[in-house]
């Protein structure tokens, strides 16, 4: 007999797409539109006026830029009178009209100058020589090529190039405008009546400026910008790690959704307060921040060749720093969910990268930002990097400053973060999802 032929089974269908509302209709609704638009539009003006408010006239808004005033001259006799010219010309300097509040001059001696220079502490100096009122003098002599008087100036160039590069003009400005004065009154002398044309020419404009660094850093250093660059990578690691380990958290316990390109999934529910997620996101961003400030650091000392000192002392302020602000992140995303997000990067990013005086220093910001810097993150953390990289890890190049605030941070930012996840689980505002049909 023959057999029965074996029953074939249908093809499986492929689910049709669903259909219903379509994106035409999505996007003519008015609502739609209202709180990205707001949120889009705010964050665009804002950052357009934090970012362009800081930067567009650096010099109009310089405001006591520290540089100082050194005067080694031992004097010597000029028209039959023991002088010290040198003591004149720092004076003349420091009392000239029409500076305003520009800058700040400090009249330091030789080794406090030198301190200072090797601390952060002022961008640049100027130094009257030993012997320059004794060069003064031999410029009315007999000698056919006298050697001009010279003033030596300093740079700093681990405040940043710009700050540097300031302080070089103003003290270039300054010694020329002394000079012409000095020149007036050189010239008004007896002696100076009998002289040919070429040496009332040197005797008018008399003093010359030799320029050189007073405090060298590395040459793979990015003209004093590295610790600002490395700093940001610091911030942004705590802050996008932080970021990541929350969203990795909530799809781990269930309160969102993980998608893959075109997969959705979403895990089982587990029943956890506020608090406890948020101490596990907390203790995440400690650990991670371990790697993720190793990888920094060996991309940057061994990968790239960045000068850098202290390694040790770097590689833990690298993971205390990082660990700060993913912290911080963490507490203002617990408090105050989506917008956590805004809140954060505001705090850490938006306010802090003009207000961080690594790229145009703080006495050459406007009084807005100048204020931010006294609280914003980022300024103390590169501090922090800046001492430890270019001023040998000084306590009082800003790495005391660094820490302490550092320290005050990450106990605002726990203090803050566990008070509202335990007053949302204490009112019973849990994280609920509703079963889905």
């Amino acid at each position: 007999m023959p057999s029965n032929p074996e029953p074939t089974l249908p093809e499986p269908r492929r689910p049709e797409p669903p259909t219903g509302v379509k994106a035409r209709r999505v996007l003519r609704n008015p609502r739609i539109w209202v709180v990205p638009g707001v949120l889009v539009g705010l964050l665009s003006l804002l950052m357009s006026l934090l970012y362009l408010g800081g930067i567009l006239d650096p010099r109009g808004d310089l405001h006591d830029l520290p540089i100082a005033l050194v005067n080694t001259d031992r004097g010597a006799t000029v028209a039959g009178q023991q002088q010290n010219l040198g003591e004149q010309l720092v004076t003349g300097i420091a009392t000239a009209p029409g500076q305003g509040d520009a800058v700040s001059w400090r009249q330091l001696d030789e080794a406090t100058a030198k301190d200072q220079l090797a601390s952060g502490k002022i961008y640049g100096a100027l130094q009257v020589p030993p012997e320059f009122t004794a060069s003064v003098a031999a410029l009315g002599g007999t000698s056919e090529r006298p050697a001009r008087p010279t003033v030596l100036q300093y740079t700093n160039p681990g405040v940043g190039s710009l700050g540097s590069s300031f302080a070089a003009q103003i003290g270039q400005q300054a010694v020329h405008q002394a000079s012409l004065a000095l020149g007036g009154k050189l010239a008004a002398l007896p002696q100076a009546q009998g002289l040919d044309n070429a040496a009332r020419l040197l005797i008018s404009d008399p003093v010359a400026v030799t320029t050189t660094v007073g405090h060298p850093i590395g040459k793979r250093s990015g003209l004093g910008l590295s610790a600002f660059y490395y700093t940001l990578l610091l911030v942004l690691a705590g802050f996008f790690g932080a970021n990541i380990i929350g969203n990795g958290v909530d799809v781990a316990l269930g309160y969102a959704d993980n998608e893959v390109g075109p997969w959705r999934a979403r895990h089982p529910v587990v029943p956890i307060s506020r608090t406890s997620t948020l101490a596990v996101k907390c203790a995440m961003s400690v650990g991670l921040s371990l790697l993720t400030s190793s990888l920094i650091m060996l991309a940057a000392v061994v990968v790239l060749d960045m000068d850098a000192t202290h390694l040790p002392l770097l590689w833990i302020f690298s993971v205390c720093a990082s660990s700060a602000v993913g912290l911080g992140v963490q507490a203002i995303n617990a408090a105050f969910g989506g917008l956590g997000l805004l809140i954060s990067m505001f705090v850490f990013i938006v306010l802090g990268l003009p207000s961080s005086g690594a790229t145009i220093p703080l006495d050459a910001l406007p009084s807005f930002y100048r204020f931010l810097s006294l609280f914003e993150p980022m300024r103390q953390l590169t501090d922090g990097v800046r001492s430890i990289l270019f001023f040998d890890a000084q306590a009082d190049a800003g790495l005391t400053r660094a820490w302490v605030w550092m320290a005050i941070g990450t106990v605002a930012a726990l203090l803050f973060g566990f008070a509202m996840t335990r007053y949302y689980d204490r009112k019973g505002l849990h994280r609920t999802v509703p079963e889905l049909a």
